[in-house]
């Protein structure tokens, strides 16, 4: 172990404001201030203008300079707000302006966050963009209830999925993801659970498969429910889960710490599936 006591940990310069990019696409996290990269905080500071999503919380807005214009253009359950292409166009737009653009997504932007179609968009109009990572929710989610996402002897492979397809079901080969020592981190699939559980276990997998779900994860509200796969859509509906929730399936969800783990005491509350 090699220790460096004369160093000191890089400051933050605010000053620091580069005229290129003119876009930056970042990563908010999954909901913890905490875990931002330091860069995500520094562009945070610097911008102008921040578009960003629903689910991007207060405290993370919170560190934006004040004078920065915040607008929210969220998807809200039933297809209301922004559409994609309004998006691109209020980005393009705005970096026309010559304004110093943040465009803050939840969790990973290249992670089912449709960063991808907003960096082609500016590219398309010749304007500099630079993309941020973010941790996505489901490392972050794993990481907090203590589910190794790969476990030796248990599970040799990981797919992040999403539960959306532009036509309903997502189009995707099922028979693979129902394959043993496999974890899927699902993705917007609180809606869907029922039929995705169906689906994997007419497959071949398992229904005694573990399985966790883990609601806001990282936030003060975060809720953990465990079941097994022919037990999510019960355990979905009488416990009120509803978005942002990640859903992870395979023998490694057993391993979530017991103390991480709610109640479960049945919740009357409806959910709401949300796509951003």
């Amino acid at each position: 172990m090699y220790l460096y006591p004369h160093r000191k940990s890089p400051r933050i310069d605010d000053s620091a404001v580069a005229s290129d990019p003119r876009v930056h696409i970042v990563g908010a996290g999954p909901g913890d201030p905490e875990l931002l990269t330091r860069k995500a905080w520094r562009l945070l500071r610097q911008a102008e203008v921040i578009v960003h999503d629903r689910l991007v919380g207060a405290e993370v807005l919170a560190l934006a300079d004040p004078t920065a214009r915040l607008i929210d253009v969220g998807k809200r359950p039933g297809g209301k707000g922004y559409r994609q292409s309004e998006i691109n166009a209020l980005l393009c737009h705005l970096a026309g302006q010559g304004r110093r653009v943040l465009r803050l997504k939840g969790g990973d932007p290249f992670v089912f966050g449709r960063g991808g179609e907003e960096l082609e968009a500016l590219r398309k109009r010749g304007i500099a963009v630079e993309v941020v990572p973010g941790i996505t929710a489901a490392t972050a989610a794993a990481a907090n209830v203590g589910i190794p996402l790969t476990h030796r002897g248990t599970a040799t492979a990981v797919t992040l999925v999403t539960g959306h397809g532009e036509a309903g079901e997502p189009d995707l080969d099922w028979s693979r993801l129902a394959s043993p020592r496999h974890t899927l981190a699902l993705y917007m699939a609180v809606r869907r659970a029922p039929a995705v559980a169906a689906r994997l276990i007419d497959e071949g997998l398992a229904p005694g498969t573990a399985v966790a779900v883990i609601e806001r994860a990282s936030t003060p509200q975060q809720r953990t429910l465990r079941a097994t796969l022919d037990g999510l859509a019960a355990l979905i509906r009488d416990h009120g889960v509803r978005a942002p929730a990640l859903i992870i399936v395979g023998e490694v969800a057993a391993l979530a710490a017991d103390d991480a783990l709610a109640a479960l005491a049945p919740a009357s509350r409806p959910y709401e599936e949300a796509s951003s």
